[in-house]
C-alpha cells in the first residue's frame, strides 16, 4: 500500500498547484466540479475519460521496487495525458495555443519537484517522514486526433517504502 500513498500524493499536490495556476481549469464529475485533473484508475466508468479536452489525465504504468537498501527506494512511471481542440468561438484555430498552455501549466504545477509523502486513506491525513519527488518531464510530440491536439507527458515519480 506504500507507494499508493506516493500516487496519492503525487495526485494531490498537482490537484492543489493546478487549482492556484489556473482556478478556471475545472471538470465535472458526478455533479461535482474540482480542478482540470483525473487520476484515470480512480474514476467510475461513467467519469470523464480519453475523449476529454482541456483536463490533465494521470495513468500510471511500470512500478519497480529497488530492494536492495534498508528502505527501498518505490519508482512508477506516470503519463500525463491531455488534449485541447481549441476555442469554440474560434474554430479551434488556437488549439496550438491552448495546446502550449497546457504544456506550460503542466510545468509549473511539477515545481518544486517534490512533496511531503502523505497517506490519505484513513480518517485524517498522515504525513510521513520522506518525501514523493519526480524526474523533469519528457514530453512526447503533440498528435492530431480528429480536431483535437493531443500531448503524453512522462514524468517518473520516486518514494522511499514507508508505511504510514
Amino acid at each position: 500500500m506504500s507507494f499508493q500513498n506516493a500516487k496519492d500524493t503525487f495526485y494531490l499536490t498537482l490537484r492543489d498547484r493546478l487549482a492556484v495556476l489556473n482556478p478556471d481549469r475545472t471538470v465535472v464529475v458526478r455533479s461535482g466540479t474540482r480542478p482540470g485533473i483525473l487520476v484515470e484508475e480512480n474514476e467510475s466508468a461513467d467519469a470523464p475519460g480519453a475523449t476529454v479536452s482541456d483536463v490533465f489525465i494521470l495513468h500510471w504504468t511500470g512500478f519497480t521496487s529497488d530492494t536492495g537498501e534498508a528502505l527501498p527506494l518505490e519508482r512508477a512511471r506516470c503519463e500525463v495525458r491531455y488534449a485541447t481542440g481549441g476555442l469554440p468561438e474560434v474554430a479551434g484555430m488556437d488549439r496550438g495555443r491552448a495546446l502550449q498552455a497546457m504544456d506550460e501549466e503542466l510545468q509549473a504545477m511539477l515545481q518544486p519537484a517534490s512533496a511531503p509523502l502523505v497517506a490519505y486513506g484513513g480518517a485524517a491525513p498522515v504525513t510521513g517522514t520522506s518525501r514523493v519527488f519526480w524526474s523533469d518531464a519528457e514530453y512526447g510530440n503533440a498528435t492530431v486526433a480528429a480536431s483535437r491536439l493531443e500531448r503524453v507527458v512522462t514524468v517518473e515519480v520516486f518514494a522511499w517504502k514507508e508505511e504510514l
